[in-house]
């Protein structure tokens, strides 16, 4: 006579098998946060150690940190300022973050202290085998997620070229009192004449990320705080601070100038 009970026992034991091995493959599984995988893809400032700006009548931090290339998130991490970013004339603002620490936690690369004995350096001898390495690929620009405009008609007559701080947009040439428009929505963060070589500026803030300046302008036609379109007229153009009368333009990620060209629509 067959035992009837061992098929049952044989299932149950590998129901019981089968759910230890679901929980333990549970277990293993890693869910990522959507909102710090963003944080983490966006790169810190370049710190400037040692280096403080004193704050002028007319500053913002906003143009503080357009004008050092310096995330405004960044700056503000760095001396404490919460939003709305007030600052006051005679205030000392660092460039780098305090104790040598960077927004993202990172400490401050260390120097090296001479000893006053030579390093012993070994040149490498070329074999026949050696080659070359291959050229890493040129990085894809960032997406702003949003499409832009051109912020004045005319002819371009200035190029960007990377790492030039003279050339960190392009320049439009044009006719006084011409429109300056912006180059996509946003909120203006910075209208004055106080950023020595732009003249006449105003920075548009697009998103956490994203600012485009417009410089050199003859009258700014908005405040700070003022919410704009794309499209609207934000100053004339002109020749403050410029040789003859024309636009420049620049749009900044995190701080850092890119190329509009990459951006702006062909014409």
């Amino acid at each position: 006579m067959k035992n009837s009970n061992a098929p049952n026992a044989s299932r149950l034991l590998a129901m019981l098998l089968a759910v230890a091995w679901l929980a333990a493959c549970s277990s293993s599984v890693v869910r990522e946060n959507p909102s710090s995988s963003r944080s983490a893809q966006r790169l810190v400032s370049q710190p400037k150690y040692g280096v403080t700006a004193r704050v002028q009548r007319g500053d913002t931090l906003y143009g503080l940190a357009f004008r050092n290339g310096i995330d405004v998130r960044d700056l503000a991490a760095w001396n404490g300022i919460a939003s709305p970013y007030t600052i006051y004339p005679g205030q000392s603002i660092r460039l780098y973050p305090a104790g040598g620490r960077t927004a993202s936690g990172s400490t401050r690369p260390a120097t090296t202290v001479a000893t006053g004995r030579p390093r012993a350096v070994t040149a490498k001898v070329p074999t026949a085998t050696t080659r070359p390495l291959p050229m890493p690929p040129a990085a894809s620009p960032p997406n702003s997620g949003f499409s832009w405009r051109w912020p004045a008609e005319g002819v371009v007559i200035g190029g960007f070229t990377a790492g030039d701080a003279t050339k960190q947009g392009v320049d439009i040439g044009g006719t006084s009192g011409q429109p300056v428009r912006a180059a996509g929505d946003g909120v203006v963060v910075y209208s004055g004449g106080g950023l020595v070589g732009y003249g006449e500026l105003v920075i548009i803030k697009h998103s956490e990320s994203w600012l485009s300046a417009y410089g050199h302008n003859r009258k700014r036609l908005v405040n700070e705080g003022q919410n704009v379109k794309a499209g609207q007229q934000v100053a004339e153009m002109g020749r403050s601070g410029a040789a003859r009368d024309m636009l420049h333009f620049e749009i900044r990620y995190n701080g850092k100038p890119v190329d509009p060209l990459l951006y702006l629509p062909r014409r």
